[in-house]
């Protein structure tokens, strides 16, 4: 039997990834305040920070499995996913910030002048044209990534498809779009 005492971090992780309850406590215990103290000092309120480092312990318990020593130490892969964490949330209040003062222009601007609506007839147009070049797979990660200003991270989880495949659509459904953009320059 070994020593779980002397146990590394890599090796807890490991035990993790193959469901060991035990081992994701000591990754907690070891992890939970770290996790938090750096998201603070990354700008994170207090409140979104213990929210935060919840979710990143989750996310481990979750991601375990994909854990690869041989690429970083545990402590690196932990708080990686703690600043992912704390982007993703940056890019979801960037986007309802964004949403909320378009809805709050449009709902001053209620009599739209003839010419505005002009251009947004045609704006909506031609990315309708735009997206119609891609196929569905694409617009699907379009759509999502864009629109919903989701991470790349969480549109593969939600796809069920590799991170790989998901960017690789990406980048080719932008190379149609900007080739379609082209010709109203």
């Amino acid at each position: 039997m070994h020593d779980r005492v002397e146990e590394t971090d890599e090796a807890l992780l490991a035990r993790v990834a193959r469901g060991d309850r035990d081992a994701f406590a000591r990754i907690f215990s070891a992890y939970a305040g770290k996790v938090k103290g750096y998201l603070l000092r990354l700008g994170a309120p207090a409140a979104a920070a213990e929210d935060l480092a919840q979710d990143a312990m989750v996310a481990i318990w979750r991601r375990a499995a994909s854990f690869d020593a041989t690429k970083a130490k545990a402590s690196t892969w932990i708080f990686v996913i703690a600043r992912n964490a704390w982007i993703d949330k940056l890019r979801r209040e960037k986007t309802e910030l964004a949403y909320r003062s378009v809805m709050i222009v449009a709902e001053e601007s209620e009599d739209e002048s003839p010419d505005d609506a002009t251009m947004r007839g045609e704006t909506e147009e031609q990315v309708s044209a735009a997206m119609s070049l891609l196929s569905e797979e694409q617009q699907q990660v379009v759509r999502l990534s864009f629109f919903e200003d989701r991470p790349h991270s969480e549109i593969a989880e939600r796809l069920s498809l590799p991170l790989g495949t998901v960017k690789s659509r990406l980048r080719l459904a932008l190379i149609k779009l900007r080739a379609h953009w082209e010709q109203y320059k």
